[in-house]
């Protein structure tokens, strides 16, 4: 089921973390921390509208870097009723994709919570102070991409870098909604 995140509220501190990574290492918020920002982002290895921006999420990453972004990608949904988003297939996910940034679990689906996370995927942009400046999506492309599509999230998280904030108007991403765990 399609999902859209509410708009951004502009301001509200990042929320701490520390969770395990594909790596084998422990990744927190600090960790994840660029000197100029920080792109704390909730996808997961089954969703159609994540496979079909993956190759330019790794792009974005890559390139933010040079602007002073960190990244981490978190995986928040249920593996037991969803198993393609195990830890074993994260790691495969990864090494299809070329992800070399953190992809971690979020195996009580606290972190997701704390941010408010509603969707994969789900982009929450933050500037040096961790201030919550994007929340909207990659480009225009959902389940199918959009060739030569403009860049959101990029020219966004630059703008950050740059001046700390991030733009006026932002359109929310849309996604497959998490997968919560039943209460």
């Amino acid at each position: 089921m399609a999902a859209v995140p509410p708009i951004c509220e502009f301001g509200w501190k990042a929320r701490d973390f520390s969770l395990a990574g594909i790596d084998g290492k422990t990744h927190t918020l600090e960790s994840a921390r660029g000197p100029n920002g920080t792109l704390v982002m909730f996808i997961c290895n089954h969703c159609p509208y994540v496979k079909s921006i993956i190759g330019r999420i790794v792009r974005d990453v890559e390139d933010l870097r040079e602007a002073g972004i960190g990244a981490v990608a978190i995986m928040s949904n249920d593996t037991e009723a969803y198993p393609e988003d195990s830890f074993e297939n994260m790691k495969a996910f990864a090494k299809a994709h070329g992800i070399h940034f953190p992809y971690v679990i979020d195996p009580t689906q606290e972190v997701a919570r704390a941010y408010g996370a509603v969707c994969t995927p789900d982009f929450f942009g933050f500037n040096k102070d961790l201030e919550l400046c994007y929340r909207g999506r990659l480009d225009v492309s959902k389940t199918t991409l959009v060739e030569g599509a403009r860049r959101e999230l990029y020219e966004a998280m630059v703008l950050v870098a740059e001046t700390g904030r991030g733009p006026d108007e932002q359109v929310p991403s849309m996604g497959c909604s998490i997968k919560w765990r039943a209460a």
